[in-house]
């Protein structure tokens, strides 16, 4: 159908108005909150305590988000369960949910707050971002009624969906994205029955949304990025830590590089339970990050990027990931033995030597490693690692990994157990992989669990090469692959 043409003449007025006021950089931040936790119990709370509960975790917020716009934030992103927490069954939350409208009923929920449902918690938001000119991204639960002639409605009438939502500098309601990749213990959510692929345009350029488990798939991730070609990823997370390859800086770096687009991770801070670790990633590495797992504080982090990192002169051509590693001949490939990260079998090769060329394979892949040792720990043992397969439990998904990893003593069974601290460093390495996938994440992961922004390349033919000397002893560096197209089927995501 086309559109009237005074609606025609409405939009082209306004994506003029965006392009006038377009900028190649702005001031993005994230905040890493402590949430606030309910009560541990199964009962069911007044709407009356469910709010008093999330007025305490926004009023740390609001906090934070006046502090962004002091300095000069034009958008600020808030974590996942960063109002109410987690703990909860799925009559627990209904409480704490709100009946959040689609963007297009254009609606500033601070200057109308009575236009829909009582929505308390979406007209402070909306306040919050109206009150300090700047956007603000939040996660939140949304309710929506159902009956018997939807075949998919849950027994109790409802959906539930964990729910991110986007207010701009004027508090309008300008985003809603319902998380479509649960984690198995949000049982108190369902699932979307499509992805939902949110976008929004402003003048410092064109966002796309999603929650964290959401990122390991390809829908929603990969399609804002690829197809519809974002600048920007908003990313309201509630991440735990896993090392040695899915800690929370670590990967969330190494997605933004590999996808060469700007990431802002907000994560939520529960010691307790391994959350930490949120920043500001571009394709060229972190702009800021923040991880702490020994005191219960969060931290604002606020920085300058490019706005549109595709039209930058340093924007990182594309990467051929397996050029290299299939043009050469197999290095040396010492005795291997099997080892466990988590329930994953590894292929490992033991590094005996101060220097030298390794190869090690599994399945389809085959991992290159050449190093050279600069003051080797006698007491520590590093191996090249190969993983070709299916990872998890119940929802199963395909990986690619090659690494360079660092074992937690010198018995070799430990190798693939978490460890976060070295002694090694290393004059150089370069790491390459037969993947067979153009999604390939590099990390590299530095004692104490420290990013190395600066000091590390990929170069177009697919090696991962340290520029220097590393500046910091080293846990791991890796190249994290995934091939979407033989992920298995999702066992949970048609059930009510």
């Amino acid at each position: 159908m086309v559109p009237p043409r005074p609606v025609v003449h409405a939009a082209v007025f306004a994506l003029a108005a965006l392009q006038a006021l377009a900028s190649d950089t702005f001031i993005a931040a994230v905040y890493e909150h402590a949430v606030i936790l309910p009560r541990a119990t199964q009962e069911t709370v007044s709407p009356e305590d469910a709010l008093a509960l999330m007025n305490k975790n926004m009023d740390i917020l609001e906090g934070a988000i006046k502090e962004a716009a002091q300095q000069g934030a034009h958008i600020i992103v808030t974590p996942e369960d960063g109002i109410y927490g987690w703990v909860f069954t799925r009559e627990a939350i209904y409480p704490y949910l709100e009946d959040i409208p689609d963007p297009e009923v254009n609606w500033i929920p601070c200057t109308d707050p009575t236009r829909f449902a009582p929505a308390p918690v979406l007209e402070r938001l909306s306040c919050m971002a109206r009150n300090n000119s700047i956007y603000v991204v939040a996660n939140i639960g949304d309710k929506k009624s159902c009956n018997s002639s939807d075949p998919s409605c849950p027994s109790d009438g409802r959906y539930q969906y964990n729910t991110n939502v986007v207010f701009d500098s004027e508090g309008k309601l300008v985003a809603r994205y319902h998380k479509y990749n649960l984690f198995r213990q949000e049982t108190q959510f369902n699932y979307p029955k499509e992805p939902e692929l949110v976008t929004f345009e402003t003048p410092f350029g064109k966002f796309g949304i999603f929650t964290c488990f959401d990122i390991l798939f390809r829908e929603p991730a990969v399609v804002l990025v690829s197809e519809l070609q974002v600048d920007t990823v908003l990313f309201p997370t509630a991440w735990m830590n896993v090392l040695p390859f899915l800690t929370a800086v670590e990967f969330h770096s190494a997605w933004a590089m590999g996808m060469r687009v700007n990431l802002l991770s907000a994560n939520t801070h529960n010691i307790r339970m391994s959350m930490t670790g949120d920043g500001l990633f571009t394709p060229g590495g972190a702009a800021a990050y923040y991880y702490n797992s020994k005191t219960e504080e969060g931290r604002l982090l606020v920085a300058k990027l490019s706005a549109r990192p595709r039209l930058s002169p340093t924007y990182p051509p594309a990467v051929n990931w397996s050029s290299y590693a299939t043009s050469v001949k197999n290095f040396t490939e010492d005795s291997t033995f099997l080892g466990a990260v988590r329930r994953d079998i590894f292929t490992f090769s033991e590094l005996k030597h101060e220097d030298g060329n390794y190869t090690v394979c599994q399945k389809d892949l085959c991992c290159h490693l050449t190093y050279r040792i600069s003051n080797k720990s006698n007491d520590e043992i590093y191996v090249l690692g190969a993983f070709d397969g299916l990872h998890g439990s119940v929802i199963k998904y395909h990986w690619q990994i090659c690494t360079l990893l660092k074992c937690k003593s010198t018995d070799l069974s430990t190798c693939g157990q978490p460890v976060e601290t070295a002694q090694t460093k290393f004059d150089m390495f370069s790491l390459s992989g037969t993947f067979g996938t153009n999604y390939v994440f590099p990390e590299v992961l530095y004692s104490d669990v420290q990013l190395a922004p600066g000091e590390f390349e990929v170069l177009p033919d697919g090696r991962l090469e340290s520029k220097n000397s590393t500046s910091k002893p080293l846990l791991t560096a890796t190249l994290f692959g995934r091939r979407y197209e033989k992920d298995l089927k999702h066992p949970l995501r048609n059930s009510p």
